[in-house]
C-alpha cells in the first residue's frame, strides 16, 4: 500500500470538515457507467477527513482505470484478492474498515451479494463485511428497466433485512441514475456519525415565510434559510429522525419536509407536526410579523398604496402552550444595538417565553443569506454564554451539541 502521506492527494484531508476523521472506508466500484463519478466523491469522503481504499470488479476497470482510482484515493487499488487477503485485512473480524460503500453497485453484484456468491473482489469484500458485522451501504446506478425487475427488487429488499443501507437512485430519462455525492456523504456520514440523536425527533423551521400583498406580490424578508438547513443536515448525520419546515424545496433524501408559505401556514404545519410527537423544535425561521388581508386581484401600480397589517401568531408561544414539556430552540435577530442590549434582549425573550436555548446575533454587518455568522448561544440555567463565530455549519453543530446536553438534562438519553 502506498504511504498515506507521500500522495499528494492526502493533501485535501479534512480540508471541508472533520466528520469522517479517523473513519476508513473501503469505495467498492462495479461495472456501471456511473463509475466515473466516483473520483470526486472519493475526494468529498477525504475533504471530510476520511481515509479511502478503493476495490474494483474487472468490469468496472473497462470503465474507470485504477491509476484514476490511485490518484483519487492516494492508495493503490485492489483489483484482485491475493496472498494478502485484503477482503480479510480491511473487512474481516479486526478488519481496518468502519464501511463498505458500494458505489455505483449493478444489479449483477446487489445479485450476488444477496445470494452470497463470490466471484469478484468486490462481492467477496461484501460477503465478508456482512459476516464481520462491518456497515455496508450500497449506491444502486441502472437502466430503470433493470432496477424494476421483480428480482432486482426481492434482492434489494433481502439485503435491507440484513440491515444494509440503500441510497435511492434517482430516476430520469428511463435510467436510475446514480444518487448525488452530496446525498451519497450526507448518509455516509449518518452511518458513522456519533448517533447522539438516534431515536429522537426533530423538528425545524426554517428560512422567511411569505405574505401575500395580491395574487402576484407578496412582502417577505432577507432570511435564506441557510441555518436551517444546515441544522437540519447536522441533525441527521446525528441519527435523528428530521422535519424541515419552510418554503424551499432542497429534497433532501431522508428529511422530512413540510412546505409552509405563509406565517400562518407555518404556525398551523408546526402545531399539526408536533402532536405527532417530537423530542423538540428549533425555531430557525424568520417568520412574518405583520400580514394583510390579500387582494383579490392584482393591485394596479402606478399610484400611492396604503395598507394595513395586523400581527401575525406567534408560533413559539403557542408550541409551549400545547406542548408544555417539549424542548424549543428560539433565535433573535436584532440590528444596531450593542452586544449587552443583543444579550439582554435574547435573555429576557428565553425567560417570557420559557425557552430552553436562544440563539442572538445583530445582523447588521451580514449573517443574512451569507454562509458565515456569529452568534451568541444562552441556555436556560447556564451561566456560560457562547460565542460563536464561522460557518453555519459550525454554528449549527455547537448548537446540536447544546441542544443535546439539554435533552439528557430533560432525562433524554
Amino acid at each position: 500500500m502506498t504511504d498515506s502521506g507521500s500522495h499528494p492527494t492526502l493533501w485535501i484531508h479534512g480540508q471541508k470538515s472533520t466528520s469522517l476523521k479517523d473513519r476508513t472506508i473501503v469505495l467498492a466500484v462495479t461495472g456501471s457507467i456511473a463509475a466515473v463519478r466516483v473520483i470526486e466523491l472519493a475526494r468529498e469522503l477525504i475533504r471530510n477527513g476520511a481515509d479511502v481504499y478503493a476495490v474494483t470488479t474487472s468490469a468496472a476497470e473497462r470503465i474507470i482505470h485504477p491509476d484514476a482510482l490511485h490518484y483519487a484515493t492516494g492508495h493503490d487499488v485492489i483489483t484482485e484478492i491475493t496472498g494478502k487477503v485484503e477482503h480479510v485485512e480491511f473487512c474481516g473480524f479486526k478488519g481496518r474498515a468502519d464501511l463498505l460503500l458500494i458505489a455505483p453497485a449493478t444489479a449483477n453484484t446487489i445479485g450476488k451479494i444477496a445470494h452470497g456468491i463470490d466471484d469478484t473482489p468486490v462481492t467477496t469484500f461484501a460477503t465478508t463485511a456482512i459476516g464481520s458485522d462491518i456497515p455496508v451501504i450500497v449506491v444502486p446506478a441502472m437502466h430503470e428497466s433493470m432496477y424494476n425487475h421483480p428480482g432486482v427488487t426481492d434482492n434489494i429488499a433481502k439485503l435491507k433485512s440484513w440491515g444494509i443501507r440503500f441510497i435511492d437512485p434517482r430516476l430520469e430519462e428511463g435510467v436510475a441514475k446514480i444518487a448525488s455525492n452530496d446525498d451519497i456523504l450526507l448518509n455516509v456520514e449518518r452511518e458513522l456519525g456519533s448517533r447522539k440523536f438516534a431515536g429522537k425527533r426533530i423538528l425545524i423551521t426554517s428560512g422567511a415565510t411569505a405574505e401575500p400583498v395580491d395574487p402576484i406580490r407578496i412582502l417577505t424578508n432577507r432570511a435564506s434559510g441557510k441555518t436551517g438547513t444546515e441544522l437540519a443536515l447536522e441533525a441527521y448525520r446525528r441519527g435523528a429522525d428530521v422535519t424541515l419546515v419552510h418554503r424551499n424545496n432542497l429534497s433532501i433524501p431522508g428529511i422530512n419536509e413540510i412546505f409552509a408559505g405563509t406565517a400562518g401556514q407555518m404556525t398551523d404545519a408546526v402545531l399539526l407536526e408536533l402532536g405527532k410527537g417530537y423530542d423538540a423544535l428549533i425555531s430557525a425561521a424568520a417568520i412574518s410579523d405583520y400580514t394583510l388581508d390579500a387582494a383579490k386581484d392584482k393591485i394596479r401600480s402606478g399610484g400611492s398604496l396604503s395598507l394595513t397589517f395586523r400581527p401575525t401568531r406567534k408560533l413559539i408561544k403557542e408550541a409551549r402552550t400545547s406542548h408544555p414539556g417539549l424542548v424549543i430552540v428560539g433565535f433573535k435577530a436584532e440590528t444596531g444595538v450593542t452586544p449587552d442590549e443583543l444579550l439582554k434582549r435574547a435573555q429576557d425573550t428565553l425567560c417570557e417565553s420559557n425557552l430552553d436555548l436562544m440563539v442572538a446575533n445583530d445582523v447588521t454587518e451580514g449573517g443574512i443569506g451569507a454562509d458565515q455568522n456569529e452568534v451568541h448561544m444562552i441556555a436556560t440555567g447556564k451561566p456560560e454564554i457562547l460565542h460563536i463565530s464561522g460557518t453555519k455549519r459550525l454554528i449549527a453543530s455547537v448548537l446540536l451539541d447544546e441542544l443535546a446536553e439539554v435533552l439528557r438534562a430533560k432525562g433524554g438519553s
